[in-house]
């Protein structure tokens, strides 16, 4: 996020540890992303910690979780017009810069 600077400073940010998102918002990102499993953290410590890892999950169960435990949501996630960034990988956030400039 540093490295984004200035690049940030228009984005409205929301804390969704203490402002719970909104299924219409999950739906936002699940209909720009394509699919609920990509916006799915499988790195949340309550991944494992509720036997999630050893399930076959499916996409309505990948919506459930997100809205549930805001763990599960990859993060960052940035909403340009209609392009979504999941995360915080380095093709991610050069993508997010290049979109920006």
């Amino acid at each position: 996020m540093n490295e984004l600077g200035d690049l940030l400073k228009d984005f409205e940010k929301q804390d969704i540890k203490s402002e719970a998102m909104s299924l219409e918002q999950i739906d936002q990102m699940e209909e720009l992303s394509g699919s609920y499993e990509s916006l799915f953290s499988t790195k949340a410590m309550k991944f494992r910690s509720r036997g999630l890892a050893g399930q076959e999950l499916l996409e309505h169960d990948y919506r459930r979780l997100i809205q549930e435990e805001y763990t599960f949501l990859k993060r960052p996630v940035f909403i340009v017009d209609d392009l979504i960034f999941i995360g915080n990988s380095k093709k991610e956030l050069d993508r997010l810069k290049e979109t920006l400039n």
